[in-house]
């Protein structure tokens, strides 16, 4: 499914044809804190499923980061392992890798959104976004913003009643983007390495 998205100008957002939660969302997180921008610089964001074709690009965004840098290995081809698990994302229900596509397809931002049902709080199902990352050159342009507002109102739309993520702790200015957008630190997530 595809839904456009104008960014008008730095702050200033349209959304064309997206249901009215996503737009109060949106508009909700825009106004709060930053003074909207004259609309000028009209560029057209388009969200939808990444594609096999799409594969370099994410990784090439996941690597263009701090801590990614350490941790991914951006390649010509690509190393096989990433290929393997795209096609086990593909393969599995409600876990989908979204992309942000800048014009008709240049991939500018990407987030794994992944639903799952549970037993917990009467039987609720609750989505998960990781693996968000924005284009340097696109970073502090209110694109971010239009990921979250259109992948929580994705989950939404699958029947969730909570959207979660986790946040390196070296991420402070992270912290306060999703605590801008309304998250709250809540939990404490802790990991295992295998």
């Amino acid at each position: 499914m595809r839904r456009v998205l104008t960014l008008l100008g730095k702050w200033s957002f349209a959304l064309i044809g997206a249901p009215p939660r996503a737009v109060d969302t949106l508009l909700n997180c825009s106004a709060q804190r930053h003074e909207m921008s004259a609309m000028k610089d009209i560029h057209t964001i388009t969200f939808r499923d990444a594609t096999q074709r799409d594969l370099h690009a994410i990784v090439a965004l996941l690597a263009d980061d701090i801590l990614g840098s350490q941790r991914e290995v951006l390649s010509d081809p690509l190393d096989q392992k990433y290929v393997e698990a795209f096609q086990d994302i593909e393969q599995q229900t409600g876990n989908r890798m979204l992309v942000a596509l800048l014009g008709p397809d240049e991939v500018v931002g990407c987030l794994q959104l992944t639903i799952t049902p549970g037993l917990a709080r009467l039987g609720s199902r609750r989505a998960t976004i990781e693996g968000v990352r924005v284009r340097s050159d696109q970073r502090s342009t209110g694109l971010g913003a239009l990921m979250f507002a259109y992948a929580i109102e994705e989950a939404r739309q699958a029947g969730c009643e909570l959207v979660q993520l986790t946040t390196d702790k070296k991420r402070a200015r992270a912290h306060r983007f999703y605590e801008h957008l309304g998250f709250k630190s809540t939990h404490v997530g802790m990991k295992l390495e295998l």
